[in-house]
Parts: C-alpha cells; sequence; structure tokens
C-alpha cells in the first residue's frame, strides 16, 4: 500500500487536500531510503541560499566580504569549470555564486541553493590550486546533495515546513535563514555528508584540469598542524567532521581509477602561490 504525506489547504473558501507520496516530493532528493527525504524543493533552496546571502551581507561585522573582484574571478573560473561536471544536477538553477570572508578563519561553506563561502584564512592555508578545488567541488556537493535542507526537514518537522511549502508563512523562509546562521548550527555537517560530499568532490574534478584526490592535502596539514595549533581549526572541525575514513575513501577512489600521482601539471602549486600571495 502507497503512503502519503496528506496537507490541506484553504483555496477559494474550500479546503482542498492534497496528497504528497512519501518517495515522489516536490523536494525529495533522489534516494533508495524512503526515510531521507527533503521537503524543500530545489528551487525553496535557492531562494532560502538568497536569504543567508542577505544576512551575510547585513552582516559586515561578523562576515565582512573582500572586495577584490580579481580575487573573487578566480576562485570563481575555478567554480565554473568543475559545475561543468556531467555529475551536477543542478548547474542553471543553482546560483553557484562564491564569496571571500576576509577574516583568518580556515573554513569554507555553502548554503542551499549554491551560494559558497570561502574565508581568506584558508585561502592562505592551501597550498595548491588542486587542494582548493578539492575543497569548493566538496561544497558544491553539499548543495547538489542538498544536506542543509534535509537537515533542516528533520529538524523542523512537518509543521512549520508545510507553512513554507504551502505558501501560509511568507515570512518561513527569512526566519529560517537567519536560524541557520546562528552559530552555523545547521550547517554543521554529520559525518555521512563528509564522506558524500567528497564522494562527489571526487566525481566532480574527473573532468577538470586539477588532481581529484588534492583534497588530502588540506587533510593532512590539518592534522600536522592541529596538535599545535588546535583552535585553528575548531570552527572548521565543528561544521566539517575529519576522521581517517576520510582519507583513506579519498585514496581508495585513486586507486579504483588508476589516477597516477599527482604532478605540477595538476596541482598548480607556482600559480596558486601566486594567487596567495597577492591576498591582502
Amino acid at each position: 500500500m502507497n503512503k502519503f504525506i496528506v496537507f490541506t489547504k484553504l483555496i477559494m473558501g474550500k479546503a482542498i487536500i492534497l496528497l504528497f507520496p512519501i518517495l515522489f516530493l516536490s523536494g525529495c532528493d533522489e534516494s533508495t531510503n524512503p526515510l531521507d527525504i527533503n521537503l524543500f524543493s530545489p528551487s525553496d533552496d535557492v531562494q532560502l541560499g538568497q536569504q543567508v546571502d542577505n544576512e551575510i551581507t547585513n552582516n559586515t561585522k561578523e562576515y565582512p566580504i573582500l572586495n577584490s573582484p580579481n580575487h573573487i574571478q578566480y576562485l570563481q573560473n575555478m567554480m565554473n569549470e568543475i559545475i561543468q561536471s556531467p555529475e551536477i544536477k543542478y548547474r542553471g538553477t543553482f546560483a553557484y555564486t562564491i564569496k571571500i570572508i576576509n577574516t583568518n578563519t580556515i573554513n569554507a561553506f555553502a548554503t542551499p541553493g549554491g551560494f559558497i563561502y570561502v574565508y581568506k584564512g584558508l585561502l592562505k592555508f592551501v597550498d595548491n590550486e588542486a587542494t582548493l578545488a578539492g575543497i569548493l567541488a566538496h561544497e558544491i556537493a553539499h548543495a547538489e546533495r542538498r544536506h542543509s535542507t534535509k537537515r533542516m526537514t528533520k529538524a523542523y518537522g512537518l509543521t512549520l515546513l508545510t507553512s513554507i511549502l504551502l505558501g501560509n508563512d511568507a515570512s518561513a523562509l527569512e526566519q529560517l535563514a537567519a536560524n541557520l546562521l546562528t552559530g552555523l548550527a545547521l550547517l554543521k555537517n554529520s559525518r555521512d555528508d563528509e564522506y558524500e560530499a567528497d564522494e562527489y568532490s571526487f566525481k566532480y574534478l574527473l573532468t577538470t584540469q586539477w588532481y581529484p584526490g588534492g583534497i588530502n592535502y588540506f587533510f593532512v596539514k590539518i592534522q600536522e598542524q592541529q596538535k599545535s595549533k588546535p583552535s585553528d581549526f575548531e570552527e572548521l572541525l565543528s561544521t566539517h567532521p575529519l576522521d581517517q575514513k576520510r582519507m583513506d575513501q579519498i585514496n581508495k577512489y585513486l586507486k579504483d581509477k588508476n589516477i597516477p600521482p599527482a604532478t605540477e601539471n595538476n596541482l598548480f602549486s607556482s600559480r596558486y602561490a601566486q594567487f596567495k600571495n597577492s591576498l591582502p
């Protein structure tokens, strides 16, 4: 027997019953797990991401945006190449724009709808383009796999989400956007989210100029410096938990695809050094 979620809405004074099959909700992610549902539609993701972007833009104290068109374009060009991957589903739907937050925090995050934010501290921390490409692709994967709105579906339940989906509360997405940024609470990824984002990051980079295992250089450098400077990575690891399995997983992907060792021709260390040294 098929199972349905039932919504009602008053239209022209009449109560209309809407039946949504659990496995075929408009915002439902294609998953083999019927419980892994997303009650937001992709267009909701874009609207929510825009609201979050507005919150960030208006909060210049906590999120000072670096106004440097050349540096932003450098990152945007990288992202534009990554999203040409045939694995990308929401190219043309999601925004896929990037901004640099002008603090020394080592972190990056994605909001629903493909709004990507990279801290200047992270740009100064990594050592080559392939590593940065791996990080950008990882954040793109969080947006593509719609991790934030899946977590929000679970966190807020049907009552509030029904109000949003059926248009009964015009300010609901704006309220959720503000809540999303509070302590980055709902931007904190689970380990499963991280594993999946790493997997798709690798897949996206297979069709680019960059070595697809570059993100492991990032992981190794974190492990090397975390013992002496644990506070430098506190925010990063709270939103992107790191364990040995993530590195082992990338190495397995490289082995399975018979990817040769990285060289300067796909790491682009020298080119990246010029970019990094030009940062204010």
